[in-house]
């Protein structure tokens, strides 16, 4: 078994493959004070007893945008599965020609998600990942990186609307089915989902253009799901693309 661990702002999200099956999928929240006992107690809760011996892994890989939570897990991942973790970050085998202007500035979950993309699908890609920030990764043939752009995540908009407009409650996100609202609660609503996903398609439309093709649209990230009605353009959300994109990474790797 390979243990596969992301660690976003948000969410921590681990997977375990088993003959290049994605046998176990976890999602937890990401405690950035909490120590590495608590998070091997925690895990060890979610893992199967024949797990807790570390003896059936061969190996682990590790992303992250939380560079302080960095050591802590590695302990915590070497605790459980008895392998230090490969890290996702500069000289790590990606397949990927980075046309950034300074690849090491790249997010390793951007990365991680355009090795998982390219895996299934012919560029040019986009790939939308609906995390805390909403991401586009652009990929162009053969396996050119070539950028893309970073935007305020969904909750953050939510959040910020409430904090800074004195009268605005903080809604539960659900999808309105008429964009104009007939209820303050609607109407942000409609606002902060129907609105982030005209800004996706607009965005979208406009790197097309800028870069003379038509790509296919590939989302994933914890708001993947609701944000398909709201979004023309995406052809598919795909919520383990992270979780393949570590495992070719470390096959890459080995």
């Amino acid at each position: 078994m390979l243990l596969v661990v992301d660690i976003g702002n948000s969410n921590i999200v681990i997977g375990v493959w088993r003959n290049g099956e994605l046998e176990h999928r976890f999602r937890i929240t990401t405690r950035h004070d909490a120590t590495s006992d608590e998070y091997v107690g925690l895990l060890r809760s979610l893992f199967t007893p024949d797990w807790l011996s570390g003896q059936h892994f061969i190996g682990a890989v590790m992303s992250s945008v939380v560079p302080p939570l960095l050591p802590r897990m590695t302990k915590v991942i070497e605790r459980l599965t008895g392998h230090e973790p490969l890290v996702v970050g500069p000289g790590v085998k990606t397949g990927l020609n980075i046309l950034y202007e300074n690849p090491r500035e790249v997010g390793a979950d951007r990365i991680v998600n355009s090795v998982g993309a390219l895996a299934q699908h012919e560029p040019p890609l986009i790939v939308v990942d609906f995390g805390t920030a909403t991401t586009f990764d652009v990929l162009q043939p053969p396996a050119d990186y070539l950028g893309g752009a970073i935007a305020p995540g969904i909750d953050i908009s939510r959040e910020a609307l409430s904090e800074r407009a004195a009268k605005l409650p903080l809604v539960e996100l659900a999808l309105p089915d008429d964009p104009v609202g007939r209820t303050t609660v609607e109407s942000i609503r409609s606002g902060v989902l129907w609105g982030h996903g005209a800004m996706v398609d607009g965005l979208i439309a406009h790197i097309e253009e800028r870069q003379g093709f038509t790509a296919k649209i590939v989302a994933t990230g914890g708001f993947g799901e609701l944000m398909r009605r709201a979004c023309k353009r995406i052809e598919l959300v795909d919520p383990n693309l992270t979780l393949l994109g570590l495992r070719i990474i470390w096959e890459k790797n080995q």
